[in-house]
C-alpha cells in the first residue's frame, strides 16, 4: 500500500462527465488533451489515450479507456501511456474497461469512434520524427479492410502491392481510384467508398474525380486505363502474400488462470462465475483474446502485477504481440467476457447503475494511495421515452387459434384476449406516401398450450408469405405487450380462461376447473396505465388482496358492476375503467366505490375485507439498444457487437439483432439467402435464451422479424434514419454508389467506370437531377436521388456541376482538339482512339433517337447544341444557385418561433434543414419546448433526440 496519496494528473481533472470521446497524446511523457479537430489522426511515432464515455442503464455512465500504441513509438512513451491509463481509471472510480490497441490491430470498438476510419500518419511529436508537410500532396496507396469498421493501411505505391483479394484506394492529386480485387468482399468495397468520400471532402475540398476500377476489366480509354498508366502500364498482378495482418486467431474455449504473486495457476473445471473471487485477479485465455479480470477489493499492486503477467503469458505462448488484451473490473464485465461462461447469474456484483459498489471501489483506491478527484456521478434512474407508435387510422383484424384453423374475432370483440388462447393480429396502415404497411403478430396467452402457439406461428408465416414477406412479424407474450401493440386496442382487456378446444381439453386432462370469464360470473379486473400506449385491463383473482391503491378496478358480480377507484389512481385510469365496463357489458350501470367507502355488497363479492397494498409501484422500462451480428462456431451461437451503430451498419447481405432490452428485433437484409430468412425467429429465440443467461434478459420479451425496406417507426427510431437508404434491391456496394454518386453509378457499375457514361444517358441523368433540385415538388419519374448532403443549396450546386461536366465533356468530344481525360499520364493508343470514335458516334445516334437534349422540364430551358446557349444556361443557373445559397446561409443563422417550425404549422418556414427544426429555436423557446438546454439535448443519443422531437412535432 502506498504511503502517500498520489496527485491526479491535471489533464484528467473533471473527465468523464459527459457522453462522448476525449483523447490525450503523450508528449514529453505527459498526457496532453487533443483538440477535436485532431480526432482521427494518429501519428505512428506517438502513443495516445482515448476515453469513451457512454450512457449506462439507469442513467449512469460507462467508461472504456483505450491506449493506442503507434508502431514507431518508443517503449518509454508506450509505458507512460499504460501508467497514465491506470491514473485515468482511478479518476473514474476504478471501474473502466481498459483496452490495449496496437496500430493495425485495433479493436472494432475503438475503430467505431472514428468514422469512417482512422488514418495513421508518418511521424510524431514526442518521438523525434518529423511531421509531414501536409501542403505537399503525395500520391498514396492504401489497402482497405473491414465490413463495418475500416482498417486502413498505407502500402507501397507499386503494382506488387495489389492483389485479387483486397480493396485498394489510390489517392492522387486530381483523382481518387478504388481498385476492387476480383475476389474482394462486396461489403468491403462499400466501406471503401465511404473512405473515398471522406478523402474527397477532407483532402480535396470536394472537387476531385472518383473512379471505380474492377480487377480483370481492362478498358484502355477509361478510368481503368488511367489507373494502370500510373503503375507504368497494365501487367498481371500476383497472388496475395500472407502477412501478420491476415492472421485471424481462432476463438477457443476459455481457460481460467488465477494470479498469485505474479504466478499463474490454472483453475480446473467448467467456467463458472462462482470461480471468480473478489480479492483476486484472473487471466481468461480465449485464444483470440486475453482478458484480465480484477476483483473489486484487490490491491493496486496486484492489478499492476496482473497486467504484467498477461504480457508474459502471451510471450510464453508464442502468441502474436498484437494480440488483444482487455481488462475488466468485477461488476462491469463486457458481453464478450461473459459469453465465455455458460451462464452469468445476477448477484451482488455492481451493475452499471449501482453507485454503492462504485463508491466502495473509489474508497478502496483512495485508501491504496490513488487520489480521486472529479469522479463523475451517475444520475438517478428515470423512465425512458416511449418509441413512436404506428400510424393511427389503420385496419385491425384479429383471429383466434382453434385447432388447425384461425377463427375471425368479431369487430365488437376485438381487444378482448383470453389467457388460455393464442391470437393473430394484423394491422394494415399507411405511413407517409408509402404503399400499405403491415404489422403482423402472434399474441400468446400465458396459459395457452404449445400446439396452439405453434399453429399461430405457422399460420402467421403463411399470411406473411402471402403478403410477399413485407409485414413486420412479431411474437408477443401476455404481460409483455409493447406500446405499439397496446395502442391498437382501446381498450385492451386480458381475461382468464380460454375458448380454444385445445385449451379446454388440456384442462380436462389435468382435472382442473374452467375459470374462463363469463359475462354473468364474478370477476375482478385491474385497470392500469395512464396513456394510449400502456393502458390495459387484466383480470386478477377476485379477492380483496388483489386490490391496489394506485389502480382502478372493475368488480363484476352477476348483474352488478362496481367501479372501484384507488386513492392514488389517476384521472385517466378512472376514465378507462368506465370504458372497459362498457366494452365488456354494453349499457351496464356502474356502482361507484372509492377506496375507503366500499359497501358490504362489494366486500362480500370479493370474499370479505382483507388487507392489500397501498404502496405506489413504479415500473420502469429501461431501453438500452445494442446491435449484434451473429454466427455459429462449432455449433455454438456467438454474437459480436456493432459499436456506435448507424443505419449504414444494416448491410443487405446480413441478418442482425437489435436488442433494446425491452424488445428484440431480427433485421433481415434483402440479399440474405431465402432459407436463412425463414430461420429469423429461430435465431432470435436462440439469442434471447443466451441473453437471458448472460445479461438477465426476460425470456418473454417481444421478438420481431423486420425485413429490409419495411422497417417500422418503432425500429427506425433507434437510428438516424434516411428512407432513401432503405431501398432493398441492390447489394451493399451498389447501394453505396447510388447513395454517394447518384443513380447513373449504380446503373453502370458493371462497366468499371463510374464517371464516363454514354452522352445521352449522362445528360438525361444530369437534367433530371437539375430539375429535381430546382423543382422539389416535381413528381417526374426521371428525377435522380438527392446528392450527398442535405441542403437545397448544395443539391442545386451539385446538379449544376453535374450538368456542367456533361456539357464540357460533349464539347470536347465534338472538338477535334479534345484533350485526354484529366489524370491521364500518356497519350491514347491507336486502339483506344478507335474505341473513342466509335463511342462518340453511338452517343450522337442515341442523342438523336432519345432526344433527351430537347426535353423541357418545368422551370428549366431546353438545352440546345449551341455552345453559346449552353454557356448562357450555365451562367443563369449558377447565378440563381449562388443567390439561393446566400439566402439559405442567412436563414440558417436566424431563429424562428415554434409555431413556424413545428410540422403542423399553418405558416411554415421555407429553406431550412427540416431534419434539424429544433436548431432554429431561440435558446429560451428551446428550453420551454424541449425542457432542456441545447447543450444537454445534443448530448443525448440520436434516437432519444428524435423521440423528444416527435413528441413536440419537430420531427
Amino acid at each position: 500500500m502506498a504511503s502517500s496519496t498520489k496527485v491526479l494528473d491535471p489533464a484528467f481533472q473533471g473527465v468523464g462527465q459527459r457522453v462522448g470521446t476525449e483523447i490525450w497524446r503523450i508528449e514529453n511523457f505527459q498526457p496532453v488533451l487533443l483538440p477535436k479537430s485532431e480526432y482521427g489522426k494518429f501519428y505512428m511515432g506517438d502513443s495516445y489515450i482515448v476515453l469513451q464515455t457512454s450512457s449506462g442503464k439507469g442513467g449512469s455512465y460507462l467508461y472504456d479507456i483505450h491506449f493506442w500504441i503507434g508502431k514507431d513509438t518508443t517503449q518509454d512513451e508506450s509505458g507512460t501511456a499504460a501508467i497514465k491509463t491506470v491514473e485515468l481509471d482511478a479518476a473514474l472510480g476504478g471501474r473502466a474497461v481498459q483496452h490495449r490497441e496496437l496500430q493495425g490491430h485495433e479493436s472494432d470498438k475503438f475503430l467505431s469512434y472514428f468514422k469512417p476510419c482512422i488514418i495513421p500518419l508518418e511521424g510524431g511529436v514526442a518521438s523525434g520524427f518529423k511531421t509531414p508537410e501536409e501542403e505537399k500532396f503525395e500520391t498514396r496507396l492504401y489497402v482497405c479492410k473491414g465490413k463495418r469498421n475500416v482498417r486502413l493501411k498505407q502500402v507501397p505505391f507499386a503494382r506488387s502491392s495489389l492483389n485479387h483479394d483486397d480493396v485498394f484506394i489510390l489517392d492522387t492529386e486530381n483523382k481518387i481510384y478504388q481498385f476492387n480485387g476480383a475476389n474482394s468482399n462486396i461489403q468491403e468495397r462499400a466501406k471503401a467508398l465511404e473512405v473515398i468520400q471522406y478523402f474527397k471532402e477532407k483532402y480535396h475540398v470536394g472537387t476531385c474525380d472518383v473512379a471505380i476500377v474492377d480487377d480483370g476489366k481492362l478498358q484502355a480509354e477509361s478510368d481503368s486505363g488511367e489507373f494502370w498508366v500510373l503503375f507504368g502500364g497494365f501487367a498481371p498482378i500476383g497472388k496475395k502474400i500472407p502477412s501478420e495482418d491476415d492472421v485471424i486467431l481462432e476463438k477457443t474455449p476459455g481457460k481460467l488462470y488465477s494470479i498469485t504473486d505474479g504466478e499463474l495457476k490454472m483453475v480446473e473445471g467448467d467456467l463458472s462465475k462462482s470461480m471468480l473471487e473478489n480479492n483476486k485477479c484472473y487471466i481468461l485465455d480465449c485464444g483470440a483474446e486475453v482478458f484480465i479480470w480484477v476483483g473489486r477489493v484487490t490491491q493496486v499492486e496486484e492489478r499492476k502485477a496482473a497486467s504484467q503477467a498477461a504480457e508474459e503469458f502471451i510471450a510464453s505462448q508464442n502468441r502474436p504481440k498484437s494480440m488483444r488484451i482487455t481488462r475488466v473490473i468485477q461488476g462491469y464485465e463486457t458481453h464478450s467476457f461473459k459469453s465465455n461462461f455458460e451462464s452469468w447469474p445476477l448477484g451482488t456484483a455492481a451493475s452499471g447503475a449501482e453507485e454503492g459498489g462504485r463508491g466502495k471501489v473509489a474508497a478502496l483506491l483512495k485508501q491504496q494511495g490513488i487520489g480521486l478527484k472529479g469522479i463523475a456521478k451517475g444520475t438517478t434512474p428515470v423512465n425512458e421515452d416511449v418509441p413512436p407508435l404506428l400510424e393511427s387510422g389503420g385496419k385491425t383484424e384479429v383471429w383466434r387459434i382453434n385447432g388447425s384453423a384461425k377463427t375471425p374475432v368479431p369487430k365488437e370483440e376485438i381487444g378482448k384476449f383470453y389467457s388460455g388462447d393464442c391470437y393473430i393480429v394484423l394491422y394494415t396502415y399507411h405511413s407517409g406516401d408509402k404503399k400499405e404497411d403491415y404489422f403482423l403478430c402472434c399474441w400468446m396467452g400465458i396459459d395457452s398450450i404449445q400446439d396452439d402457439q405453434m399453429m399461430a406461428t405457422r399460420l402467421a408465416n403463411t399470411m406473411s408469405n402471402s403478403l410477399k414477406g413485407r409485414p413486420v412479424q412479431g411474437r408477443i407474450f401476455e404481460g409483455k405487450e409493447p406500446p405499439q401493440f397496446i395502442a391498437l386496442f382501446q381498450p385492451l382487456v386480458v381475461l382468464k380462461g380460454g375458448l380454444s378446444s385445445g385449451y379446454k381439453k388440456n384442462l380436462e386432462e389435468k382435472g382442473l376447473n374452467d375459470e374462463t370469464y363469463t359475462a354473468d360470473g364474478v370477476a375482478l379486473i385491474r385497470v392500469s396505465g395512464t396513456s394510449v400506449h400502456n393502458n390495459k385491463a387484466v383480470q386478477v383473482d377476485a379477492v380483496a388482496a388483489s386490490l391496489s391503491s394506485d389502480d382502478c378496478f372493475l368488480l363484476q358480480s352477476g348483474s352488478s358492476m362496481f367501479n372501484w377507484h384507488g386513492n392514488q389512481s389517476t384521472f385517466e385510469q378512472q376514465q378507462l375503467v368506465a370504458k372497459v365496463a362498457e366494452f365488456l357489458k354494453p349499457g351496464v350501470t356502474l356502482k361507484h366505490a372509492k377506496e375507503g367507502t366500499e359497501s358490504s355488497a362489494f366486500w362480500s363479492a370479493v370474499g370479505g375485507k382483507q388487507s392489500y397494498t397501498s404502496k405506489k409501484v413504479t415500473q420502469e422500462t429501461v431501453r438500452d439498444p445494442h446491435l449484434y451480428i451473429f454466427s455459429f462456431n462449432n455449433g455454438k451461437f456467438e454474437v459480436s457487437e456493432v459499436y456506435n451503430f448507424s443505419q449504414d451498419d444494416l448491410l443487405t447481405e446480413d441478418m442482425l439483432i437489435l436488442d433494446t432490452h425491452a424488445e428484440v428485433f431480427v433485421w433481415v437484409g434483402h440479399c440474405v439467402d431465402s432459407k436463412e430468412k425463414q430461420k429469423a425467429f429461430e435465431f432470435g429465440q436462440v439469442y434471447i435464451e443466451m441473453a437471458t443467461k448472460l445479461e438477465g434478459l426476460s425470456p418473454d420479451l417481444p421478438l420481431y422479424k423486420v425485413t429490409e425496406g419495411n422497417e417500422p417507426c418503432f425500429f427506425t427510431t433507434y437510428f438516424s434514419w434516411e428512407s432513401s437508404k432503405a431501398t432493398a434491391h441492390e447489394n451493399s456496394f451498389v447501394k453505396k454508389m447510388f447513395s454517394l454518386f447518384g443513380a447513373h453509378s449504380s446503373e453502370n457499375q458493371d462497366k468499371s467506370n463510374s464517371s464516363n457514361q454514354g452522352g445521352a444517358t449522362q445528360r438525361a441523368s444530369a437534367l433530371a437531377a437539375l430539375n429535381s433540385a430546382f423543382n422539389p415538388s416535381s413528381s417526374s419519374k426521371a428525377a435522380a436521388p438527392k446528392p450527398f448532403g442535405t441542403s437545397r443549396g448544395s443539391q442545386r450546386a451539385a446538379a449544376v456541376a453535374a450538368l456542367s461536366n456533361v456539357l464540357t465533356a460533349e464539347q470536347k468530344k465534338r472538338s477535334p482538339e479534345a484533350s485526354p481525360a484529366r489524370g491521364s499520364r500518356s497519350p491514347p493508343t491507336e486502339e483506344s482512339s478507335a474505341r473513342l470514335k466509335s463511342e462518340n458516334a453511338n452517343s450522337e445516334v442515341d442523342s438523336q433517337e432519345g432526344s433527351p437534349v430537347k426535353e423541357t422540364e418545368e422551370g428549366i430551358l431546353s438545352i440546345s447544341e449551341s455552345n453559346g446557349e449552353e454557356s448562357e444556361l450555365k451562367q443563369e443557373i449558377e447565378q440563381e444557385t449562388e443567390q439561393e445559397e446566400v439566402q439559405q446561409d442567412e436563414n440558417g443563422s436566424k431563429t424562428y418561433s415554434y409555431d413556424q417550425l413545428n410540422t403542423k404549422s399553418t405558416n411554415p418556414v421555407k429553406g431550412i434543414d427540416f431534419k434539424r427544426r429544433e436548431a432554429y429555436l431561440s435558446d429560451e423557446e428551446f428550453q420551454t419546448v424541449l425542457g432542456m438546454t441545447k447543450e444537454a439535448f445534443y448530448q443525448l443519443p440520436k434516437w432519444k433526440q428524435d423521440m423528444r422531437k416527435k413528441k413536440v412535432a419537430l420531427f
